[in-house]
């Protein structure tokens, strides 16, 4: 209900926002799951590159719509894999940009899953002076993302695996219990079963204060966060 009574009040607060945004929106996330999950890593790139061609032309299009930014930024930072490290941390940073700009547009971009991204990028890229890692950020990202969607798969997974990566094995085990016992959303079942099964394998290992390397980073931007 929430996530209709949003859209509903961006249609009314944006005339640009019409149902070919949504569309392309809903496009640009199918053909991102598709390349990440099921193209193998050594082709990935061309499809990627692909896709922010099609994202930087809907920022153009809509230039006062904050889900083109977010997901000019998810591309961005998920291409950044593929490439050289001076390549990477440049897209890293520019990915950061589109998120801040994206979440002054519209604080509740994606359901939360803007910050749920930007304070992920913030505890995962290198601290100063190589990059701008700052775990207090981090933490400031995410509790906000909490705050906007607390019930959100995404939020409260990376929020935990943000505890456990600090030695809180305890009090992440909470959140990445929410994590894996909410409810997919049939629309989305593929990409929210992948990270209800990486929080309940993250969960496995709160005993160990660990988490297990792997898709954690980019799995809750296909995931705007289930909005109730």
């Amino acid at each position: 209900m929430k996530k209709l009574i949003f859209v509903v009040l961006l249609l009314l607060s944006n005339p640009c926002f019409s149902e070919s945004l949504e569309d392309a929106i809903k496009n640009i996330e199918a053909e991102w799951a598709s390349t990440y999950y099921s193209t193998p890593k050594n082709k990935q790139g061309p499809a990627y590159a692909q896709l922010l061609t099609k994202t930087t032309s809907l920022v153009r299009q809509y230039p006062n719509a904050a889900e083109p930014l977010f997901w000019q930024a998810v591309l961005k930072a998920t291409y950044a894999d593929l490439q050289d490290p001076f390549s990477a941390l440049g897209a890293i940073h520019e990915a950061r940009d589109l998120l801040i700009k994206a979440i002054k547009i519209n604080p509740q971009t994606m359901a939360g899953s803007a910050y749920v991204t930007l304070g992920t990028l913030y505890y995962m890229v290198p601290k100063w002076p190589v990059s701008f890692g700052d775990d207090d950020t981090a933490k400031q990202m995410l509790e906000a993302a909490l705050k906007i969607n607390p019930d959100g798969i995404d939020a409260n997974y990376f929020y935990g695996e943000f505890l456990l990566l600090h030695n809180k094995p305890n009090d992440a085990a909470i959140y990445l219990e929410r994590a894996s016992s909410a409810p997919a959303r049939a629309e989305q079942l593929y990409a929210d079963n992948q990270l209800k099964a990486e929080a309940k394998r993250a969960l496995q290992n709160t005993q160990k204060g660990k988490i297990d390397d792997g898709k954690g980073m980019f799995l809750s931007v296909f995931n705007p966060a289930s909005a109730k």
